[in-house]
């Protein structure tokens, strides 16, 4: 087989005529692949995040094979394996404090193997991040393939969003305007179908941030789940990772500064999920290219969003992609992108939006008539967050933006939680709910507890938003008035675990601010009284709590910052 690299990574395992290479292939024939397997074509990992414990991504071994099928075609040899799936629905506590340890899996899979390039399967929020992480790493030619949202939540006649949905529905609950059996039938109407979050959730956003990195085939974001074109998109995938291994297209080479930035201004004009400021400032960590938490402020914080999507909106994924999908909306947006950034079909982004199609102006705005204005996803500073926080005022109350109000405190989720039904709780709806201790290392994992339920007699007082603060992150589906990542967190002594019941907070969105009216000297002061919690005694949440940076770095362990690259390691006999 004749191609531009005819020594491929694999064949220092299988091209080897000696005792090592009669292992490496003999064990790999068992389950009948044929000699000419072995001559050479590029060997294409399948990394598959398919487990019954994810559900958004429990139909990852239809898709896989579709995978298979476009690999085979294009003369190459694909091989599937598994790493840690993360599944945002059931693992505890947080699927966030295992993103690092899925990418060290993917990141040594690839590295330890006969593989020349990948093809990573992800869906479920934490795994898009993590396998880009990790095949990031390694820098081996890769292409993302997304497993798509879930169809759109149907409830009594009405579109129903996930995530979105149950926060709105559990509320009313509390509030006495919804039924409990009502909101028990919810269940099965709103997650029908396979797939991720139909909402502009994390899961939504970050295969969004996919495709405007260019690691994707154009379509990418969109497409739902049980729609045979998200099969289609895999298997041309599949042909397509066979040619990059040809053409020596690696993961540099894509992820470049000006795809960085394609990705903070499309995630401003999506209304995109806050979380997506950790990862991508992750995964330009593990790539090399220099991204600052400030560059979100400085590259998109004015930009109109212009999707009409949920959270921010009344749409879902479904909608938007019979809408035209992402290539439309960043046509729509192009004289602000990079158009000349590559992605991984060889064209530049560009080339592959310049022409696409809108069909619905209701769900794709345009820039001259845009759903939001100034949408983007704000960077706050001042003496409560001196490496700072992030709002996102496509999410919040724009009455709040401005705001002054008493501090009322909470030391973790449980406290919150035991108080906040009590009718002589003293707080009201003017009040600035702090919780602490729920970062990187405080929870630990930086759990999604940012977006605090309100009091019950505020919610029955008909009002549904109030200004919170936290340094936890909040799902991409949840919405509100919430300031997430307040950097450094309490847990190691940030100024969060210096304020007290009553303080005065002022949070100034239009000035970047965020404050409390606590003098320098009374800070010093409480911070002689303050004492860091225990750390955990073994095993991974050891490693996680003395290693993990702080949210305004990505939250990524300080020892993978960087890349190791895929030099063959040394013969395993």
């Amino acid at each position: 087989m004749t191609t531009k690299n005819s020594i491929r990574r694999s064949q220092a395992w299988f091209g080897q005529q000696d005792r090592d290479g009669f292992v490496h292939r003999s064990w790999t024939k068992k389950p009948g692949y044929p000699d000419d397997a072995f001559d050479g074509r590029p060997v294409i990992g399948i990394c598959n995040t398919w487990s019954e414990l994810t559900p958004c991504n429990s139909h990852f071994r239809e898709l896989a094979e579709f995978v298979k099928h476009g690999v085979l075609e294009a003369g190459g040899f694909p091989l599937e394996f598994p790493v840690m799936s993360l599944g945002e629905t059931q693992l505890r506590p947080t699927a966030m404090l295992f993103r690092n340890l899925a990418s060290m899996d993917v990141e040594e899979s690839i590295r330890g193997n006969p593989i020349d390039g990948v093809v990573l399967l992800m869906g479920c929020d934490k795994t898009t991040p993590a396998l880009l992480m990790g095949a990031a790493s390694c820098g081996l030619p890769t292409i993302g393939v997304s497993g798509g949202p879930m169809l759109n939540g149907k409830f009594r006649g009405q579109d129903i969003g996930s995530g979105t949905g149950v926060w709105q529905m559990s509320e009313m609950v509390r509030a006495g305007e919804m039924t409990q059996a009502a909101f028990t039938e919810a269940e099965a109407c709103m997650n029908r179908s396979a797939g991720h979050c139909m909402t502009m959730g994390t899961a939504s956003t970050m295969a969004s941030m996919v495709e405007a990195l260019g690691m994707s085939l154009p379509g990418n974001a969109a497409i739902p789940a049980p729609d045979t074109r998200r099969n289609r998109l895999a298997q041309l995938s599949g042909r397509r990772i066979v040619r990059m291994v040809e053409e020596d297209l690696g993961m540099a080479r894509i992820l470049t500064r000006h795809a960085f930035e394609n990705a903070v201004r499309v995630l401003a004009a999506i209304g995109g999920s806050t979380n997506a400021v950790v990862h991508l400032l992750a995964i330009a960590g593990r790539i090399g290219v220099p991204l600052k938490l400030e560059d979100w402020d400085q590259l998109a914080s004015e930009l109109p969003c212009l999707l009409d999507l949920q959270p921010s909106g009344r749409f879902l994924m479904e909608d938007f992609y019979y809408a035209g999908g992402l290539p439309a909306l960043m046509r729509e947006m192009l004289p602000l992108l990079h158009g000349d950034a590559l992605t991984v079909n060889g064209q530049t982004i560009g080339e592959n939006v310049r022409d696409a199609p809108c069909y619905n102006r209701e769900v794709i705005c345009s820039m001259d008539a845009p759903f939001k204005p100034n949408a983007g996803i704000v960077i706050l500073k001042g003496n409560l967050a001196p490496d700072g926080a992030v709002i996102k005022p496509s999410a919040a109350s724009p009455h709040l933006l401005t705001h002054r109000g008493r501090a009322v405190v909470f030391d973790n989720i449980e406290e919150l939680r035991s108080r906040i039904d009590d009718d002589a709780f003293d707080i009201d709806e003017h009040c600035v709910m702090v919780l602490r201790n729920c970062g990187p290392r405080g929870y630990p994992g930086m759990a999604e507890v940012g977006n605090m339920p309100l009091p019950k007699k505020i919610l029955k007082k008909g009002i549904t938003d109030m200004v919170r603060i936290s340094d936890a992150r909040m799902s991409g589906t949840a919405y509100g008035t919430v300031v997430l990542h307040t950097s450094p967190e309490a847990s190691i002594g940030g100024p969060l675990a210096l304020v007290r019941d009553g303080d005065m907070i002022q949070l100034d969105v239009p000035r970047r601010s965020l404050h409390v009216e606590v003098d320098d000297a009374e800070l010093a002061r409480r911070r002689t009284r303050w004492t860091a919690p225990p750390a955990p005694e073994r095993g991974y949440v050891r490693l996680y709590v003395e290693h993990v940076q702080q949210a305004h770095l990505g939250a990524d362990f300080d020892f993978l910052v960087g890349s190791s690259g895929a030099l063959v390691p040394r013969e395993s006999h």
